[in-house]
């Protein structure tokens, strides 16, 4: 039975954000203590990224920094992420990444964000508003263990 070459392995942008995350970490299994600066990787990220999906990064961003200043920034598989104590808590997927309809905030495992049997881990934002903006700041704040 013949498979169609998409069913084969992974995409392109899969392949290609793989050989991301092998050039991040990389520098520190060659020293072992390579300082990487983070926000400078994640800042270029954002740089490079195509209007609405910057302008979101950007304002995610500055709303990581402002409403948990525990998370440290870097990259992660090529997508701004920020992390706590080495380990990914949140990070931005940009929709034109895998070319996708929305740009997606997702949390890791690290977050604390369990909310009794089941609970969402990935938001789908194709637009930041004051509401939205609100809710980051909430889940992010949860996600750290600083919520109010």
């Amino acid at each position: 039975m013949a498979e169609s070459k998409a069913s084969e392995g992974f995409s392109a942008e899969e392949r290609a954000a793989m050989k991301e995350r092998a050039r991040e970490v990389k520098p520190r299994r060659r020293s072992g203590t390579a300082k990487v600066d983070g926000e400078a990787d994640v800042l270029a990220k954002i740089a490079e990224m195509a209007e609405p999906d910057r302008i979101m990064a950007e304002r995610l961003h500055a709303i990581v920094k402002e409403s948990a200043p525990a998370l440290s920034p870097k990259t992660w598989y090529g997508m701004p992420a920020y992390a706590l104590d080495g380990k990914i808590v949140c990070f931005f997927q940009p929709a034109q990444k895998f070319k996708t309809r929305y740009s997606t905030l997702g949390f890791n495992d690290t977050a604390n964000l369990d909310d009794g049997a089941m609970w969402p881990t990935a938001f789908a934002l194709k637009t930041m508003t004051a509401a939205e903006e609100a809710r980051i700041v909430e889940l992010v704040q949860r996600a750290v263990g600083s919520a109010p």
